[in-house]
């Protein structure tokens, strides 16, 4: 395994095990629920925007494997002070990844430290797992 590759798993492993903007809060601006049915995976994630209209943070909560719950959180890391439309620019670019079995490597540039699940598109049963939190963040978005 290269360093890169180690220091991807790493992050992951650490992003799962301490989230970045896990805990529902009690104002709703917008919300959705989504489930992986092939594991099980399970998320609620809430989109909460400043005054300007920028992505002031996603909260949320789930339960599944690391993928998922590193996903999620490093989502929420991204969004933090986005606009919609870049939000939306970078769920486009990061869906495109997923989607390529491994033939297209996410934009560190556009994604950050979302790159390092670049790997789970090679295995297709994962993809969805690492597409949840996105998912949900799209919903909510078309929701609010």
């Amino acid at each position: 395994m290269s360093d890169l590759q180690g220091l991807y798993q790493e992050l992951i492993l650490d992003h799962s095990r301490t989230p970045h903007g896990f805990g529902l809060r009690e104002e709703i601006a917008a919300q959705s629920h989504q489930v992986n049915p092939t594991c099980g995976d399970e998320v609620t994630l809430q989109v909460h925007r400043a005054d300007d209209g920028s992505i002031e943070a996603l909260a949320w909560e789930g339960h599944g494997c690391a993928i998922s719950q590193a996903s999620a959180s490093l989502l929420a890391e991204l969004a933090e002070g986005l606009t919609v439309p870049e939000l939306e620019v970078r769920i486009a670019a990061f869906r495109e990844a997923m989607r390529s079995r491994g033939k297209i490597e996410p934009d560190e540039e556009l994604l950050g430290d979302v790159a390092a699940l670049g790997g789970v598109s090679r295995y297709v049963a994962r993809v969805k797992c690492a597409m949840l939190a996105w998912v949900a963040v799209e919903d909510a978005l078309h929701r609010a």
